[in-house]
């Protein structure tokens, strides 16, 4: 017996149950007593609900049917949608962050030159940037020429395409310039 009933008194036995009025039957012949929806024996099974018995899809509820396909076509949709939103923001998102990534190793290498040129002058380190100079073979490589403006005398530096440096005079490397005349 079950732990779980209760001890009758009258007949002194533990986990025993009394005679209770409202247990439904266990009958497997029929259904239960108690069960309000279950068809009573009396009841005419050609004259019950006519919607199970149908066998045309369209009385059968072929519309609901449609129905659940055009709300899971809508669900289908809008998962959809939301995944190629969040598919573009993600692309946006890593452009973004590709892009602030460059930004900043250029802003730290040109502060990292900088501050290597800046310890580097008062040691002797000179920068060749000689824009509007006069062409010096010993200090400057042409590497473009252009033709010469009237009134011009000699060669000038128009342009410097890559700056030279020097050490106490010695070039370590000469300026690559765009030369006019």
């Amino acid at each position: 017996m079950s732990d779980l009933t209760p001890d009758d008194p009258s007949t002194g036995v533990a986990g025993a149950a009394g005679p209770v009025d409202d247990v439904p039957s266990t009958d497997v012949s029929g259904a239960s007593v108690t069960d309000p929806d279950a068809p009573s024996a009396g009841d005419d099974p050609s004259t019950g609900d006519s919607e199970l018995s149908s066998t045309d899809p369209e009385d059968s509820g072929g519309d609901s049917v449609l129905d659940l396909m055009g709300v899971l076509e809508g669900e289908r949709d809008s998962y959809l949608d939301d995944l190629q939103r969040v598919s573009a923001e993600f692309a946006n998102f890593r452009k973004q962050a590709e892009k602030r990534s460059v930004e900043v190793a250029a802003d730290g290498v040109v502060q990292i030159r900088s501050s290597l040129v800046n310890a580097l002058e008062p040691a002797g380190l000179e920068v060749l940037d000689p824009v509007d100079q006069p062409f010096d073979p010993t200090l400057h490589e042409a590497v473009l020429h252009v033709p010469a403006e009237a009134g011009d005398d000699g060669q000038v530096v128009v342009e410097v395409l890559r700056r030279g440096y020097a050490w106490s005079g010695r070039v370590l490397r000469p300026a690559m310039v765009k030369v006019r005349g």
